[in-house]
């Protein structure tokens, strides 16, 4: 029988209702940071919290690096992701009657990677996602037999065109995508799933025709059948019973309703990609295809910023440290295409306080004048 102590099981309860009503964090969330207290508790052996201490810390963190995984020990970034989500558990636990006077925040801390671990567990490295022509071949080998064809067809179509993360895919309605203007409003007041509940206006990057063609063809198509607006863009396919009655399986049309979570759009990228004898990517991955695609275009400051709004972005620094990662190859080749033998050009800050200099020269000499 799993040892359970109950006076654990109610501090959680507490924290976990925190997380969620005062702090907001979704279920996701609140679930891995359970995994990260469940591991500590496996380590004491379910023993008090209040027994935690600076060697306790300690030695749980040797345990926790030699904890094996898949065959091997658990990564540093994993390593490094479970010690935050403990310190903000004690961190909170600290205040909490009943703990304040035997757990202190100089206590906490020593749940805390090296610098050096740090560092490597953050760093950002490049992603290896598909190339466009990758996408092309992997929709055109789609060929539209039944109404799910031409779904699966649309939806890695709109995955590219879009860059829309897959939780906001299978969550969009008809209402949120405007056809005259191309752009799409990812609302959560209508039902969309988006990062931190966001509401993210964005564009569908005319890319390619072919595939700008198939979005469009589908969701008149929906219309065409007698869908609402308020009914799925992607909707699952229709369940049937099997000849022996005795359980469903998919058809080859659709129905009016959502996806319940990410598993099924995956599944569609992968059977697609072997069926077409082609590498499986996960539909994220084409985000980054598409902001890979989309900075070559950017040519100053305020198209960057528009294009990091249009990926939910609240910060430009967001979408230049996470997705504007080039391969070796890539920095090789940028690199070498520039001249370093002459002079310099002028650089975004030399510009910046020049035009700064002209305005205070122009206010100044208006100044003068009246």
């Amino acid at each position: 029988m799993k040892k359970v102590n109950l006076k654990n099981e109610q501090a959680k309860r507490k924290f976990y209702r925190w997380l969620k009503e005062a702090m907001g964090r979704s279920e996701s969330t609140i679930r891995n940071i359970g995994k990260a207290i469940f591991l500590y508790e496996d380590f004491t052996k379910h023993a008090d919290f209040t027994t935690y201490n600076i060697s306790r810390a300690i030695q749980f963190k040797e345990w926790l690096k030699k904890r094996e995984y898949r065959e091997g020990p658990i990564s540093i970034a994993t390593y490094y992701t479970y010690l935050r989500y403990l310190r903000q558990f004690f961190s909170w636990l600290s205040l909490q009657p009943g703990y304040k006077r035997k757990i202190t925040p100089d206590v906490v801390d020593f749940l805390r990677a090296s610098k050096k671990e740090e560092r490597i567990a953050t760093q950002h490295i490049h992603r290896n996602f598909p190339t466009k022509e990758y996408v092309k071949k992997l929709v055109s080998s789609i060929e539209i037999n039944s109404e799910v064809d031409q779904r699966d067809r649309a939806i890695i179509s709109f995955a590219f065109l879009t860059g829309m993360r897959d939780g906001a895919i299978v969550t969009l309605p008809l209402y949120c995508f405007e056809e005259e203007n191309l752009v799409i409003r990812q609302d959560p007041k209508r039902g969309v799933h988006t990062k931190f509940s966001k509401y993210i206006f964005s564009i569908v990057f005319n890319f390619d025709n072919e595939m700008l063609n198939d979005v469009i063809k589908w969701k008149n198509h929906l219309v065409g059948k007698g869908f609402g607006m308020q009914d799925p863009f992607f909707p699952r396919s229709r369940l049937e019973h099997q000849k022996d009655g005795l359980c469903f399986e998919p058809a080859t049309t659709v129905e009016p309703v959502f996806w319940k979570g990410t598993g099924r759009i995956r599944e569609i990228f992968e059977k697609r990609a072997e069926n077409a004898g082609l590498p499986y990517y996960a539909p994220h991955t084409f985000r980054h295809l598409t902001i890979y695609l989309a900075l070559k275009y950017c040519s100053n400051i305020e198209q960057l910023k528009a294009l990091s709004q249009d990926f939910g972005h609240e910060d430009v620094i967001t979408i230049l440290r996470f997705y504007a990662n080039y391969s070796e190859h890539e920095v090789k080749e940028i690199l070498g295409s520039i001249d370093f033998s002459g002079e310099p050009p002028e650089t975004l800050t030399d510009k910046i306080d020049r035009i700064d200099k002209f305005i205070k020269n122009q206010k100044n000499y208006l100044d003068k004048e009246h």
